[in-house]
Parts: C-alpha cells; structure tokens; sequence
C-alpha cells in the first residue's frame, strides 16, 4: 500500500463504524479525514471539544473560515442546526457520558486496552488536553491508527509510554486490520487483503486472536 493511500483507507473503515444519530467526537491528525467517508444515508452529529456539536467537512481549499476550527486548530465547516459554546460546556457533554464514539490517534496502546498517545519523556508537550476525558468519557473509543512508527510496533503487549487512561479502548483500525480489545486479549476481526496474517502479527508485539470468521477489510 502506497504511504499516501494509508490515512484515507484508514478513515473510509474507521467511518463505517459510526452509526446514524450518533454524537462522535474525532481527535486530531487522522480521525479529522472522517467526515470525508461518511455514508450518505448515515447522519452524525460531530462535537469538537473546543465547542462544537454539528461540525461539518474540511473546507474546500480556499474556502476556510478563520473563525472555523476543530481542537488541534484545523479549519472546519458548520452543518445545519449546528451550535457552537464554551469549552466547559463541551466537557460537561463529555464528561456527562453524551458521546457515544470518540476516535482517536495512539503513539501506543496494549492488550489491557490501555492508551498512551500524548507525550514521550525528554520532549516539550503542551499537555494531555482532553484526551483523558474523551476516553473515560465516550461509551465506545475507536484508535485510528498506523499500524507501525517507523516499522517498530504500536500495538504492545503493554505500554512503556505515559498513559493516558487505562482500558477504555475497544476497538483498533489500522492500514492492517480491523481488532477489537477483549477479556482474552486482541482479536483480528478483519485483515487487509494486501497483508498475510503472518504479516500483521509480526508488525504486532501482542499475540493477536485470530478470529475464525476473519473477513476481508474494505
């Protein structure tokens, strides 16, 4: 698979798993190409936790609006109905249990379904932001994800970067495959047909269970 083709099949799987009427809250960097796969005949209502429910597409370029941005700061449209409002009430809708996906990037995440994706010891960071509360918050958590950095694993047996919350993950999508946390551990649900299960595994530091109605990713 081409690099450039790795973060657009990511999101087109990933918005699969959004259903209609659902509030979805995206993190920044790869969950924000999304909105760009949603199905036409699936409608969700997209929160920005600098306070935004409704939020729309990214713009056409040279069309953004500088009054427009998502929480990492990249421009976004408005959709119909949408209504904008203070970050304390975006986290009060988060932290209240009223998102019911939210998806998010990872530097590591582990079979316990543990997260680690904000900082690395010895780098200068401007903090966890709201990603603790997103995870604790949401009813379902889905890492959008590559399946490597830099050909070392991602997908751990466990952690060894600062966490971010422990076991609230669910479900993980990568170029790979489509796997889901369980009591037992990582199971394959769906695997790219440009890969081998062999493949994935060895790009994979925790064991991974096969499912065995493993299906083809689209």
């Amino acid at each position: 698979m081409e690099k450039s083709e790795i973060k657009p099949f990511i999101a087109r799987r990933a918005a699969k798993e959004l259903k209609d009427g659902d509030v979805v809250n995206l993190g920044i960097g790869l969950p924000t190409l999304i909105p760009n796969f949603l199905p036409a005949d699936v409608h969700v209502i997209l929160q920005s936790e600098n306070g935004m429910l409704g939020m729309g597409p990214t713009p056409e370029e040279g069309k953004e609006d500088p009054w427009l941005i998502n929480a990492g700061g990249g421009y976004i449209t408005y959709t119909p109905g949408s209504s904008t409002f203070d970050s304390a009430t975006s986290f009060g809708i988060i932290r209240g249990g009223h998102v019911n996906v939210s998806v998010l990037g990872a530097m590591q995440v582990d079979e316990q379904g543990d997260l680690a994706n904000w900082m690395i010891p010895g780098k200068k960071t401007p903090g966890m932001g709201g990603a603790m509360d997103l995870l604790v918050g949401a009813k379902k958590v889905i890492l959008a994800m590559e399946h490597t950095a830099k050909g070392n694993p991602k997908i751990l047996k466990k952690c060894t970067l600062p966490l971010t919350a422990k076991g609230q993950v669910n479900m993980i999508i990568t170029e790979m495959g489509v796997m889901e946390i369980t009591p037992k551990g990582i199971v394959l649900k769906e695997i790219n047909p440009e890969f081998t299960v062999e493949q994935v595994q060895a790009a994979t530091e925790a064991t991974l269970i096969i499912d065995p109605d493993l299906k083809e990713m689209k």
